[in-house]
């Protein structure tokens, strides 16, 4: 599922228009963004969290030639799954 489908999932089964339903996402993802840059975490109840990960600068290597290439220091966005998701996936799965 890409953001066109969920639009279009969240508009045929709540009414709602294209624009609104369009606006509603934006809206979400939006406010995501801002959390984690922010330095927040998100938390969604038996789907996950989204919280941003710090890594340090370290030495990596060109894999053509193998010379050591520094690395900058990131800031990252990681999602942990919650269990009732988990769960869900491996009971559909086995």
């Amino acid at each position: 599922m890409n953001k066109s489908d969920l639009i279009t999932e969240l508009a045929g089964k709540n009414s709602l228009t294209e624009k609104q339903a369009t606006d509603i996402v934006n809206l979400m993802f939006d406010g995501f963004t801002k959390t984690l840059t922010d330095g927040g975490r998100i938390e969604i109840r038996g789907f996950g969290s989204f919280t941003v990960r710090e890594y340090g600068a370290y030495d990596g290597r060109n894999p053509r030639t193998g010379n050591a290439v520094p690395v900058k220091p990131k800031r990252l966005p990681f999602f942990k799954v919650g269990k009732e998701l988990k769960e869900r996936v491996d009971k559909k799965t086995g």
